[in-house]
């Protein structure tokens, strides 16, 4: 019996919103990155981009669980000899409550060219408004 696989043309993408509010971080993350790569559906495979493209909204009142909110700390580099910067979850979520979950969210994904196409079906947003209304997404309880 041969593997079936599904034609780019017959994947069906669909829109879902989920509201991050007093959700946990982590555990929102991971739902999130399940639905972009497809792995809730019958027609998963592991090289094909057919996941579905999830907004959030209320980014800013998700929450992290025991002292993570003080000790999470978040690396990047300049690029420059002394570059490195930081930055606890704290001063993110105040800075932008977007690249929180976006980070968390990345983090769970393929480290290659289809997570990065994956992770671009992710549109996050701090408050309640998206202007995603024309794509009539679906309401996703997690």
């Amino acid at each position: 019996m041969k593997t079936y696989l599904t034609p780019v043309k017959e994947i069906d993408k669909k829109w879902f919103v989920v509201d991050a509010e007093s959700k946990v971080l982590g555990r929102l993350a991971s739902e999130i990155a399940i639905r972009l790569r497809g792995k809730h559906k019958p027609t998963y495979s592991t090289f094909m981009d057919n996941g579905d493209f999830v907004v959030v909204v209320n980014a800013d009142k998700v929450r992290l669980t025991g002292k993570k909110m003080d000790d999470k700390v978040y690396y990047h580099h300049s690029g420059y000899m002394g570059g490195m910067k930081s930055m606890t979850a704290k001063e993110l979520l105040e800075k932008k409550p977007e690249e929180l979950l976006r980070k968390a969210v990345k983090g769970m994904l393929p480290k290659n060219t289809l997570g990065r196409a994956q992770l671009k079906k992710l549109k996050v947003y701090a408050g309640e408004e998206h202007p995603h209304e024309a794509q009539q997404p679906e309401k996703l309880e997690l």
